[in-house]
């Protein structure tokens, strides 16, 4: 990574930081992107070229990335439901250990507040388009089933993690509710 893709992810991720502090000390309504801007120390053009949308300030992360790095490296053996339980568990473990108050601030902002609950759904998709990519076309629609699934049970360990403040452990939380659904672990 260059200097200055160093620099401009520093910045995405302080202002990221800021936005969410405000968003959670004032409320996601009352908070606008100039607030933001000046929490920041940037400008209102510097936060919407890293973030197009307010929304975006909570939304966005590298899972999309990160997914297809994971799944990748993993061996593609078993069923498209277990390869993609078994990248969804290693992306809960690592976010959850090196980004646990951001994951669980993100997640608080998203099911209190309406806008954000209707955007959800836009990276939900997104995060579905790189498992079926990483997979491949040949298995498109079985990836694309495979992975609503898998998308469905995270939401429910997320969901339970978030109503738990985040103590228990999300991978558990994640293979439990995988294995309420599908009837064995990833």
């Amino acid at each position: 990574m260059s200097l200055r893709d160093r620099q401009r992810a520093d910045t995405r991720q302080r202002i990221q930081r800021q936005a969410l502090r405000l968003f959670t000390d004032r409320g996601y309504d009352a908070t606008t992107v100039n607030d933001v801007a000046d929490a920041a120390g940037v400008s209102a053009m510097t936060v919407y070229r890293n973030f197009p949308t307010k929304e975006d300030l909570v939304l966005y992360d590298d899972f999309d990335q990160l997914t297809a790095a994971t799944i990748a490296e993993l061996p593609a053996t078993g069923s498209l439901t277990d390869r993609i339980g078994r990248t969804v568990v290693t992306i809960l473990d690592l976010v959850a250990t090196t980004e646990h108050d951001l994951l669980l601030a993100r997640l608080r902002l998203m099911i209190s507040t309406p806008a954000l609950q209707a955007r959800h759904l836009d990276s939900q998709f997104r995060l579905q388009e790189a498992f079926v990519n990483a997979i491949g076309p040949s298995q498109e629609y079985g990836a694309r089933a495979a992975a609503s699934a898998v998308l469905g049970v995270t939401h429910t360990a997320l969901l339970r993690w978030a109503a738990d403040d985040g103590e228990p452990d999300l991978a558990d939380l994640f293979r439990e509710a995988f294995t309420a659904t599908f009837g064995h672990a990833p």
